[in-house]
């Protein structure tokens, strides 16, 4: 199995006032190439910081990220907005489509941030859009759209730059629970057909069940690691 993200004694600290708040403290873990890896927590567990890590979008008090061999921690912007550019989709719990585009039009937008022809932003963004299963709603403007709609064009924008990572925070947060069952069910699907590597944060253990494993983390540290693919390989045989 090959390493694509690895996060050695990561520490982010803030100081509010007089004290020091760890919002990550000494965290270090490894994930695979085609994995679906969860990062649950409540409200302040240090979720979203660490996701914010490894999407480079903020910088680490100490320690280390490495994404796909590259040292983030020691990137400046302008290497970490091409790296992320290059190598990195997003998914959000607000859907952030642009009202002004169709669904199309939406999905092929990051293409266009990479100079890619018009005629084959607008080919590719029509594949991702079969591939989320809204073939009939391509040309709908996001008003137009339910919510979990919405969000499978989310899903669709951000697999159209072939990303080799995909993060995603809170997902399904803004969705009723069977459109999130939905929603999850289709990142599942993608993940395992596009043998992307996929990390969610969430504060929903239920939705996290969906993942190949779920890293729980109490007061930035991550206190259990549960491995969910032996036992979801035999829920299935006793659901049949």
């Amino acid at each position: 199995m090959k390493k694509v993200i690895e996060v050695k004694q990561l520490y982010k600290l803030y100081r509010v006032g007089d004290s020091i708040v760890r919002a990550l403290n000494g965290v270090d873990f490894e994930i695979y190439e085609g994995e679906f890896c969860a990062i649950v927590g409540t409200s302040g567990s240090g979720k979203s910081t660490l996701l914010n890590m490894l999407a480079g979008l903020e910088r680490p008090t100490k320690g280390e990220v490495i994404i796909s061999d590259q040292h983030i921690e020691k990137l400046n912007e302008d290497q970490l907005v091409k790296f992320r550019r290059d190598h990195v989709g997003f998914i959000f719990q607000s859907f952030h489509l642009l009202g002004t585009m169709n669904a199309t039009e939406n999905v092929a937008l990051p293409l266009s941030f990479q100079g890619v022809p018009k005629a084959v932003r607008m080919k590719k963004a029509d594949q991702m859009l079969d591939l989320v299963n809204l073939k009939k709603h391509k040309k709908h403007y996001p008003s137009q759209m339910s919510g979990g709609q919405q969000q499978r064009v989310g899903v669709a924008r951000a697999l159209v730059v072939n990303p080799k990572i995909i993060f995603a925070d809170e997902p399904t947060g803004n969705l009723d629970s069977h459109t999130s069952e939905e929603v999850m069910t289709l990142m599942q699907q993608v993940v395992r057909k596009q043998k992307k590597t996929l990390v969610m944060v969430t504060h929903d253990n239920h939705l996290a069940s969906y993942a190949d494993r779920i890293f729980h983390i109490i007061d930035g540290k991550i206190v259990k690691i549960e491995d969910n693919r032996k036992e979801s390989e035999e829920d299935h045989h006793e659901e049949k």
